[in-house]
């Protein structure tokens, strides 16, 4: 981007004529003298694949169920992290409403040497169709993030059973 030479207006290029283009050139001055510097790109962000999913939506829809004496919840949603990125989105919709019910949501970002890092926990009881952002999140410097998990979990709530969403997680570059 170059800083170029302005045209006033005058009787050779009337103000009708120079407003719109002065406008757009005052413009490019001011970020002339701030130093030219282009404007930042927006982060690429990327859909990561849930882990045990049929590879066709990187969105899942699940259910939140009665904790179990033997066996696993639904309660854990992994997301496989298959390169580096910057930092990371992780998005919930409410599928159902529950009412008045509240329910934990907790997110972790999991790295390859074994730990994890909690980058959220809240307790919610959105309407129906609400969705909500966390994040973003950056990398951390020196770990290498291998997953990233949601957790969403019945609490001691019995209303909150039966509550239905979609999830999803985005890695972010360039951010």
């Amino acid at each position: 981007m170059s800083c170029h030479r302005l045209v006033a207006p005058s009787p050779r290029f009337p103000a009708r004529l120079v407003a719109g283009p002065l406008l757009a050139a005052t413009a490019l001055m001011a970020s002339c003298f701030a130093g030219g510097a282009p404007a930042q790109a927006a982060p690429l962000c990327t859909f990561l694949q849930p882990i045990g999913g049929n590879g066709t939506t990187p969105i899942v829809s699940k259910q939140v169920g009665r904790g179990k004496l033997i066996g696993r919840t639904n309660w854990n949603t992994d997301f496989i992290v298959d390169r580096p990125y910057d930092s990371y989105k992780f998005f919930f919709t409410a599928n159902s409403s529950s009412g008045s019910a509240q329910y934990p949501v907790t997110g972790y970002l999991k790295f390859s040497d074994g730990s994890n890092l909690q980058v959220f926990n809240e307790t919610m009881s959105p309407p129906l169709g609400t969705g909500r952002m966390f994040g973003p999140f950056p990398a951390i410097p020196g770990k290498q993030t291998s997953q990233a998990n949601f957790k969403i979990g019945a609490s001691d709530d019995p209303g909150a059973l039966g509550f239905s969403y979609r999830i999803s997680v985005q890695g972010c570059s360039g951010s």
